[in-house]
């Protein structure tokens, strides 16, 4: 389908509105350094960030390095994950990731994509996280509500996850790129939710194509 793009007006008046909705949005993953972040993120994949803010203090104060990570067994991670959902593939990513910052970072998570997307159990949406919210390199994270909302609003038309981030790219000024990743979850998880979002109180409609065809459909009845 092709894309028709807003125009760069529509793109700020949106993203104004999801700022003054969401003032306080943010990474919910709860961290303090670049390795937490990228632990916590790999074990978000399909699961919560709520449920994994549950798991990792505990985790996070017992094991703050990636040294000390790897004093664990791959069973004894997996004890300490289990409630998370993939927990078996995720703790041997997780150490797999540990090792390779030990013996060719020097503990320290890299900073550059390219080596993040080399790091078992981290995909581009990983990496863009790590880089956006550890390393304030602007990035648009596409995880399944960011896919969602974009593609509901307009603000890009695709049904592939590498499309709709390189129309967002296009759509949104580099320089608000991170904060527009954050806004989308948000609203993803508030509003825009997948089934049976909650149009009657979204404060986007006027801009939303979702909602304009919804409604046409309504009305043709």
């Amino acid at each position: 389908m092709p894309h028709k793009r807003k125009s760069f007006e529509e793109v700020q008046e949106i993203l104004n509105i999801l700022e003054e909705t969401y003032p306080e949005a943010r990474c919910e993953l709860n961290h303090e350094n670049p390795f937490q972040l990228l632990i916590a993120t790999i074990l978000s994949a399909q699961t919560t960030d709520k449920k994994v803010n549950q798991v990792t203090p505990d985790l996070f104060s017992k094991y703050p390095t990636p040294e000390d990570f790897l004093q664990m067994t791959q069973w004894e991670l997996e004890e300490k994950i289990r409630e998370i959902g993939l927990y078996r593939s995720k703790a041997a990513n997780i150490l797999k990731t540990c090792r390779i910052l030990v013996e060719e970072y020097h503990s320290q998570v890299p900073s550059e994509r390219e080596a993040l997307m080399k790091l078992p159990g981290v995909g581009r949406k990983t990496a863009n996280v790590v880089l956006s919210n550890a390393f304030g390199i602007p990035a648009i994270a596409v995880d399944t509500h960011v896919f969602r909302v974009s593609n509901r609003l307009g603000l890009a038309r695709s049904d592939q996850v590498a499309e709709t981030e390189e129309q967002l790219m296009e759509t949104i000024p580099k320089e608000q790129w991170s904060s527009a990743h954050h806004l989308l979850i948000f609203h993803g998880r508030r509003i825009c939710v997948a089934r049976n979002p909650k149009c009657g109180l979204c404060p986007l409609k006027q801009y939303c194509q979702y909602y304009a065809e919804a409604k046409n459909l309504s009305g043709n009845r």
